[in-house]
């Protein structure tokens, strides 16, 4: 009987020390929580108390810690992003209006000559031409970045659909005297993607190496085993040393990427359309050689 009362309490006194070091661990945890909160230390939950159940709390205190950091991060840079936004599209819109404004100016002068009027006219109607197609394009980045916007899923024969396409840039490629490399698959290869997306990603790819390419332009279609790959290959002398992932960045302003004929939007539009058929659109360099790469899934 005293054997069965001993053992009674050491077993108690053992679970009371025991409960006692669990509240302490617990408040030493809190006091980390409470420090790393305040931004008092970067420090993350540590357990000085051996205790799987702890040790889990913490670990998913610490995961939690570090979700908010990255939600935080990811807040912040798209507020940078916003802000240099808003700052381009201001620039962007600024500067054809007050070329615009100035040119009406002109024409109201009533000592200018009729091929000067014509000449102007003709400025105007450019500049015009050229804020039409920014604000058309800052539109339908918009939209197509929007949750609410669907494609139209249906089976293309990628082949004819490509060959169709790049006749049409015939003359564009002729007047910038670049012959392109253009080696396409004999066989018909199929994809499930939306034709008018399609379209218009391969559109602004070529447009985009007509207007900055020097030198040899290579273009093949390649199936691979799960994908299918447009891949575009151009000299890209005025790239080198830059970030090439930027160049998919709506917000990249550098003077080598932004064209006086054209929102500069082309490559966003594209990306942002092969994401939505659950493609990909990605760029690489090296040495003087830039490589665009299109890849659908089969």
């Amino acid at each position: 009987m005293l054997i069965l009362v001993v053992i009674s309490i050491t077993a108690a006194v053992l679970l009371l020390v025991r409960l006692l070091m669990l509240r302490r661990e617990l408040g030493r945890i809190t006091e980390q929580l409470l420090r790393y909160n305040e931004q008092l230390t970067g420090k993350k939950i540590d357990v000085a108390l051996f205790d799987h159940r702890l040790e889990a709390l913490a670990e998913q205190i610490n995961l939690q810690s570090n979700l908010i950091v990255e939600a935080k991060a990811h807040r912040k840079r798209i507020e940078n992003e916003l802000r240099q936004a808003m700052a381009n599209i201001s620039h962007d819109i600024r500067t054809p209006l007050t070329s615009i404004f100035g040119y009406i100016q002109l024409l109201e002068s009533e000592s200018i000559t009729p091929e000067e009027k014509l000449e102007y006219v003709t400025i105007v109607k450019n500049r015009t031409r050229r804020l039409q197609a920014l604000l058309n394009d800052f539109f339908e980045l918009s939209v197509i970045e929007s949750l609410d916007y669907h494609l139209k899923t249906e089976k293309l024969e990628m082949t004819y659909l490509l060959s169709n396409i790049l006749v049409g840039y015939y003359d564009s490629f002729n007047e910038r005297n670049i012959t392109p490399n253009i080696r396409l698959p004999k066989e018909n290869v199929f994809v499930y993607a939306d034709e008018s997306a399609v379209r218009r990603v391969i559109e602004n790819l070529l447009v985009n190496t007509i207007k900055h390419a020097t030198g040899q332009v290579e273009i093949r279609f390649e199936r691979q085993r799960e994908t299918v790959d447009l891949i575009i290959v151009n000299e890209a002398k005025e790239l080198a040393g830059s970030d090439i992932s930027l160049l998919f960045d709506r917000f990249y302003t550098a003077d080598r990427t932004r064209s006086t004929q054209g929102s500069g939007l082309g490559l966003s539009i594209a990306k942002s359309l092969m994401n939505k058929m659950g493609g990909t659109l990605t760029a690489e360099q090296s040495g003087e050689k830039l490589t665009m790469t299109c890849r659908w899934k089969l």
